[in-house]
């Protein structure tokens, strides 16, 4: 049987075995179609069906979460986490608090870390978990009382060489702090069971930073690769959570200007450059909307997504050299993509999971434009997670530069290995194309060289 058949085989049964799971299987057709050229070349891939083994989760855990509001009435979610590949260390991935979540999101998620966290060059498997439960507008002693009652359930699961979850979208200090409290009063363990961790009680600094931080490093390294640099370059940043925040910061530092941010309500553009302090206080302190930031800035535009142009995002209509996606998946559309090719952009590089659809990767790498996919360009928080449990091993604590440092190291690593990875199957600059490859030959072959087994 070719690769090619073999591959659309897996996904037509993927498909059909697991309904309704319309992102998990726009990441699964991502990677296995990259990845024809290594099965022709290897055989030993298909011979062992590696591609029908690593599709499926070693294990789904779907649990209820019935939490007390601040009314006195009993509220329900829904609980998950997807523990799907441990090849190559204890499962590592994060939790995602928000209404939009259901299984399906949460294996696509779980799908991308194996790869991203093999890229890392560190020993972590891949998983990933959350809730439909929606932080906003909660009081904090509602958020509490959730996390509590959510990690009565997920303890039972996880632990520091088993799994060792961490935030996500939805799930910042406040959430990571009540969880890892209910788990040490659960298991009276005061053990490295999540990261993100409060710096006062095992967390790493340069963790909140790490994601942002990173994806900037790594589109510094394919700009640098091509001959080109950050310095004078004007940038589009989509979000105004912590990968979207420390983007903006790192782009300043390394002389870029960031010209907008966005929520779930509306875009900012400011010509002169994302006000930093201002986005700090009323995003990360304050927890309120982008309409905030143009009453401290009159100069900015504030752009409601009721204005949005048809079918497309603002933030990408906004003219510029380099468009750091950085929210939520599939928020970056063809119409965008023509839009940014059009206004010149050179480079798109992923801050969030999967938020550019195929077919504007498609169209992206058709017009030359670089692309540097989530899996690789954000894999700095995972990485400097497995930094912090490194120390919480040893209980040691390293300084920001020391972290930071490594993370420069890893970022650099991961982006010459996707770079080298596709220069050998002759596709220079297709970095989606390398990244997949090295991910899964990685771990891939951890699971051949362990044989044929199941979880107990």
């Amino acid at each position: 049987m070719s690769a090619k058949k073999r591959i659309d085989e897996v996904l037509a049964t993927t498909m059909y075995s697991t309904p309704g799971q319309a992102e998990f299987y726009q990441a699964v057709d991502e990677v296995l179609q990259t990845l024809e050229p290594l099965l022709q070349k290897d055989k030993k891939y298909t011979d062992n069906n590696i591609l029908s083994r690593i599709v499926i989760p070693e294990r789904q855990i779907i649990f209820r979460v019935c939490w007390i509001d601040d009314k006195g009435v009993i509220q329900t979610n829904i609980g998950y986490r997807v523990q799907f590949n441990s090849a190559i260390g204890p499962y590592k991935g994060g939790l995602r608090l928000h209404p939009t979540v259901n299984l399906g999101i949460i294996k696509f998620l779980g799908f991308e870390q194996i790869f991203k966290n093999s890229l890392t060059g560190l020993n972590i498997g891949g998983a990933k978990g959350g809730s439909n439960f929606d932080p906003k507008g909660k009081s904090d002693n509602e958020v509490m009382r959730f996390c509590q009652s959510f990690m009565t359930e997920l303890s039972k699961y996880i632990g520091e060489t088993i799994d060792v979850p961490a935030g996500d979208i939805g799930t910042g200090g406040r959430e990571i702090g009540y969880m890892y409290g209910q788990y040490k009063r659960i298991t009276n363990r005061f053990e490295g069971v999540l990261t993100g961790k409060g710096l006062n009680w095992g967390g790493s600094l340069a963790r909140t930073e790490a994601t942002g931080f990173g994806s900037v490093y790594f589109a510094d390294n394919f700009l640098r690769k091509v001959g080109n640099g950050l310095e004078g370059k004007v940038a589009t940043v989509s979000g105004s959570g912590n990968v979207a925040i420390y983007t903006i910061q790192k782009l300043y530092e390394l002389g870029a200007k960031p010209v907008t941010c966005s929520d779930s309500r509306g875009t900012i553009y400011h010509k002169d450059g994302i006000n930093l302090d201002s986005l700090h206080l009323i995003k990360e302190v304050n927890r309120a909307s982008l309409t905030e930031y143009v009453k401290a800035h009159p100069d900015a535009e504030y752009i409601p997504v009721s204005e949005y142009p048809k079918d497309a995002h603002a933030v990408w209509a906004v003219p510029c050299d380099l468009a750091f996606p950085s929210a939520t998946q599939n928020e970056l559309n063809l119409n965008d993509a023509k839009t940014l090719v059009k206004n010149g952009c050179i480079l798109v590089n992923e801050g969030a999971n999967m938020p550019t659809t195929p077919d504007a990767i498609e169209y992206l790498m058709a017009n030359k434009v670089l692309y540097s996919p989530g899996k690789a360009s954000n894999a700095g928080g995972v990485a400097t997670s497995q930094l912090e449990m490194s120390q919480d091993a040893s209980m040691e604590k390293w300084s920001f530069a020391e972290v930071d440092t490594k993370l420069q190291g890893i970022m650099k690593n991961i982006f010459n290995l996707s770079y080298e990875t596709a220069e050998e199957f002759g596709e220079e600059n297709n970095i989606m194309m390398g990244a997949n490859i090295a991910g899964f030959r990685k771990v891939a072959d951890s699971m051949l060289d362990q044989g044929a087994v199941s979880k107990i």
